[in-house]
């Protein structure tokens, strides 16, 4: 059985464009078995997301149909790579990296996580029982830039899609951002736009929210502020101790994360300006 093909498409919005992309796939014999697709109408884009089963010979012909059939400076992918490569960084808390260790070591997901690299040695013992490399990158005694400087050197090692920051607490400069724009993920410990920056679960305590959550969110010069791309929340009440908020948020911030990297991985995230469409 062949594998079923995805496209990816974004563009400006045009009257009839889901029937131009119907019609120069049924040239290539290729059958439609799911097409998600979105209209921004206050920006005027047009997103969506199809998956079709045939025989492709010529990906090239097929992008070049598509091109002609859609407006200018449309952003057409065809088939991205299945298993994509992941590099996590991290600090100090466990939760979050256990928990992507494991379902990688049960092949929950189809991706390959090419390293570990924290600014702390503890998580190190533990990643390498997964037989995952696992660099230790200090901060202590170095600037922002040398202390960058190392750490990418370590990542440029790799070959990676995405930059997963599980619990990795050193805010990162905007030159190192840009270098890897669009591919850093973060897992904030809090409902974004809420509590931003450190201690969030003792800033919701001392307000007595009701409510707390975690957010997974592209990384961009702006702290906690970049394209969301999930969130969830827990409902607390007055009884909980800060201990007991941060308990329930590590419980979120894994199951957050989790599905953001799912999401990820297959391909049901596209990114626009500060904002994602996500076709789950």
């Amino acid at each position: 059985m062949t594998k079923p093909i995805l496209i990816l498409i974004q563009c400006q919005d045009d009257v009839g464009l889901v029937a131009k992309i119907a019609n120069a796939l049924a040239q290539y014999r290729l059958n439609i078995v799911t097409m998600r697709e979105f209209v921004d109408e206050e920006a005027g884009k047009f997103f969506v997301r199809v998956v079709c089963t045939g025989k492709l010979e010529n990906t090239e012909e097929l992008f070049s149909a598509l091109q002609q059939s859609l407006p200018d400076n449309a952003s057409i992918k065809i088939n991205p790579s299945e298993r994509k490569k992941i590099i996590i960084l991290v600090t100090k808390e466990h939760h979050c990296l256990a928990d992507i260790l494991i379902r990688h070591h049960f092949e929950t997901w189809d991706t390959d996580i090419q390293a570990v690299i924290g600014n702390y040695s503890d998580l190190e013992g533990f990643t390498r029982k997964f037989d995952i490399p696992y660099h230790y990158v200090s901060h202590e005694n170095l600037s922002k830039e040398e202390f960058e400087d190392r750490l990418t050197a370590q990542i440029d090692q790799y070959e990676f899609d995405y930059i997963i920051l599980a619990k990795f607490m050193r805010i990162l400069s905007p030159t190192f951002v840009q270098q890897y724009q669009g591919r850093i993920i973060n897992i904030h410990h809090s409902f974004l736009p809420a509590f931003i920056g450190a201690n969030p679960y003792r800033q919701a305590h001392t307000r007595g929210v009701k409510i707390i959550g975690a957010t997974a969110h592209y990384v961009t010069d702006d702290l906690d502020e970049g394209p969301i791309i999930v969130q969830d929340t827990r409902r607390v009440n007055h009884t909980y101790t800060v201990q007991d908020m941060m308990t329930a948020g590590k419980e979120i911030e894994k199951a957050v994360l989790a599905r953001a990297i799912r999401l990820l991985l297959e391909d049901r995230v596209m990114l626009d300006r500060n904002k994602t469409v996500v076709f789950e």
